[in-house]
């Protein structure tokens, strides 16, 4: 039996960051991690002569050299900023309307607001005025979050107080927009106009959820972080950053066993005390950090009878997220020769986003809006010279999934598939002749790599009731603790800002 101060459950991006963060801290660390690579959806894979980045559009919290966001300044302290090679993205992303037409959306607040209003001049002052709420509603949520974390009283006390007393006095956009939804507020400040609304709420696709159900708290911090931080992609895929994160958490003294799961948590007198790996060696500790869901760490790693009753009270109101379907494309063609010009694309089959987010709960593709990311026009080296790499897929849920034979399964697929690149071959003609290698991911897929429930990419659905203000952050059994997508805003970015966090915090425990 070997002794440590924290094991952390899970290599994805949280898993790496709390171990990175606590070995900087000097603490004795541990992290299992059954695949043989680490990094969870932020890995790549090769087919061919194409290597694919698997999950990564942007990424965020960065900020510039001169001017460093939160994760920049994470990076550092890990002694691994200068050993990436980042590629800042000068284009947010492009919306593609259902009549062929599109806007591309520039970065910078100043630069946005200045080409919307030439797009749209009627709506110029509600242009101005909305990105103004923007960024007060973030200032004022920065402000909020920080006053609640110097409190050292009773947990909740300073949040109890203001929101009884003073809070919409305090921090008034605050008050007014943390709760409404994102199709609320675009529908109040820009009402009969669903193309600038759908150039505006691009970023529902990256939390799954569509915009009458997604917060807009999330789609304004979301347009802030991209708009003063920049958007980022890095030479080598995603799998460069987890593995030098990995490395980095070596360097300063952390273990990191691959190929190696944990089997069992171990609970003593309704308290985490340590783990059993999947070689059956047991290992004690004074924390345990999960990265993986909450309902695999009570429902699969632990037995029913130290399963607190508790935690299934407080996780019952939480439903699993959607997953994706996403096809794999090498092309033997320069994405300009296909008219790809913006790396991150949304293509719409109507101006009715709700609607057409409806069909992710249908088995194949209808009108679903289709996300399609060329990472070769940012980088000219991500694949062979004179060739493309792209991703391009639906969200999906994965029930209808679950219901298929094996034999269905693959006719399923391939026809998924084969209606994406239709779809893609319309709107880029000649596409099709062009590919070389494609490989389909469903949400049968996801569900094998990353071991979630139905395949979920973005943890539990991220709406009104279950994300922003009641996240499941709290663990109900001592000594453990959760640091991934599952109980906090998914993302690259988010996933290790948040780890980060939490790994400082129970440095000071242990």
């Amino acid at each position: 039996m070997e002794n440590y101060d924290v094991i952390v459950i899970g290599a994805g991006n949280g898993g790496l960051a709390a171990a990175a963060t606590l070995a900087e801290k000097g603490k004795k660390v541990i992290l299992f991690e059954k695949h043989n690579i680490p990094g969870g959806c932020g890995t790549s894979f090769r087919r061919g002569r194409f290597e694919f980045e698997v999950a990564l559009h942007q990424l965020s919290h960065m900020g510039t050299p001169e001017k460093p966001g939160p994760l920049r300044k994470q990076f550092k302290r890990y002694g691994i900023e200068d050993e990436i090679d980042w590629i800042q993205i000068e284009e947010l992303y492009r919306v593609n309307f259902p009549d062929g037409t599109g806007l591309s959306i520039p970065v910078g607040r100043e630069k946005c607001t200045e080409f919307l209003c030439k797009e749209f001049p009627e709506h110029s002052e509600n242009i101005k005025r909305y990105f103004k709420t923007v960024y007060d509603f973030c200032q004022q949520a920065n402000e909020f979050s920080a006053k609640s974390e110097e409190n050292t009283g009773e947990p909740n006390s300073f949040k109890k107080f203001i929101m009884k007393k003073g809070f919409p006095k305090m921090y008034p956009t605050l008050a007014e927009y943390g709760l409404k939804s994102s199709q609320e507020v675009l529908d109040e400040f820009f009402p009969g106009c669903p193309k600038l609304q759908l150039a505006l709420s691009v970023y529902w696709c990256f939390m799954g959820m569509r915009p009458d159900r997604f917060p807009w708290s999330i789609l304004a911090k979301c347009t802030f972080i991209y708009m003063e931080d920049k958007p980022y992609y890095l030479r080598g895929t995603s799998m460069v950053m987890n593995q030098a994160i990995m490395e980095a958490a070596k360097r300063m003294g952390g273990i990191v066993q691959l190929n190696c799961g944990v089997k069992k948590i171990l609970v003593k007198n309704n308290t985490a005390i340590g783990v059993i790996d999947e070689k059956g060696r047991e290992f004690h500790c004074k924390k345990i950090i999960s990265n993986i869901s909450p309902l695999a760490t009570y429902g699969s790693l632990m037995d029913p009878c130290d399963i607190p009753d508790s935690a299934r009270e407080y996780l019952k109101p939480y439903t699993v997220g959607i997953s994706a379907l996403t096809c794999f494309i090498g092309l033997d063609c320069t994405p300009e020769e296909i008219g790809f010009t913006t790396s991150f694309t949304l293509n719409y089959e109507s101006l009715d986003a709700n609607k057409d987010f409806m069909d992710a709960y249908k088995l194949l593709p209808e009108n679903d809006p289709l996300i399609a990311t060329c990472y070769t026009v940012d980088d000219r080296e991500v694949s062979p010279e004179g060739t493309s790499v792209i991703t391009a897929g639906t969200l999906k849920y994965a029930e209808e999934w679950e219901k298929l034979s094996p034999e269905k399964y693959y006719e399923m697929k391939y026809e998924a598939g084969r209606r994406i690149v239709a779809r893609l071959e319309k709107m880029y003609p000649g596409f099709t002749s062009h590919i070389e290698e494609m490989e389909i991911a469903t949400p049968l897929t996801h569900m094998r790599y990353l071991g979630h429930p139905g395949g979920a990419i973005y943890g539990y659905e991220q709406d009104l009731r279950q994300s922003v203000f009641f996240f499941p952050t709290e663990s109900k059994l001592e000594g453990l603790e959760f640091a991934s997508g599952w109980v906090n805003a998914c993302g690259f970015g988010p996933n290790y800002t948040y780890a980060d966090k939490v790994a400082i915090r129970v440095a000071k425990e242990v």
